[in-house]
């Protein structure tokens, strides 16, 4: 599954569409095993709110999902159980066992994915990079050393997008026409004949 980054509606039926679509990239199906199986970015930190939407993409992928934990570090309110489409989800939380960064979700009797959550705040550029990070099958980071990673991408674009700002404020650019390919003088003389054939 790819990135999904949404764009502004167009219509009030899409715009409800939109709020009900999770922003989800899972790795590849049958891929080697990774420290994380994709990464999520859900539009609040409001878990109760949230999950329905998730597990509903999920639950047909990878079987019914039965039990989801966080940490409360990057979660402010953890309801203890979550109703979603014909079940309840339990919800549990670990402080210094799970990485802050992470959502681990279980299904009966299938299995156990990690899921990096992609704060709800974050630009969209941002997000898609951390998306793509996380859900890459060779990918051996954690979800805390991918938001690392991610603040020092960030750190180093805002510092390129400040030097240009100061070279365009003093003259970088000396025309709007500037940004035309630079002309290639007319060539004088003759140029030598190459060989036809071989």
């Amino acid at each position: 599954m790819m990135a999904t980054i949404t764009h502004p509606p167009t219509t009030e039926a899409e715009d409800r569409l939109s709020l009900l679509s999770p922003r989800l990239s899972l790795a590849p199906t049958g891929s080697a095993p990774a420290l994380l199986d994709g990464a999520w970015w859900p539009r609040s930190r409001d878990l109760e709110a949230e999950l329905p939407s998730l597990t509903a993409v999920l639950d047909p992928l990878w079987g019914r999902i039965t039990r989801v934990t966080v940490n409360p570090t990057q979660w402010p309110v953890i309801p203890r159980k979550v109703p979603v489409a014909g079940h309840v989800v339990n919800v549990g939380w670990f402080r210094d066992e799970q990485d802050p960064h992470e959502l681990l979700l279980l299904s009966y009797h299938v299995g156990r994915w990690n899921l990096l959550v992609v704060p709800p705040m974050t630009a969209p550029d941002s997000a898609a990079w951390l998306m793509a990070a996380a859900s890459d099958p060779r990918g051996m980071s954690t979800a805390s050393r991918l938001m690392e990673e991610a603040a020092r991408l960030r750190t180093l674009r805002d510092a390129d997008r400040a030097v240009e700002a100061v070279w365009d404020s003093e003259g970088g650019h000396e025309s709007p026409d500037s940004a035309a390919p630079p002309r290639v003088p007319a060539m004088t003389g003759t140029a030598p004949q190459q060989p036809r054939g071989r």
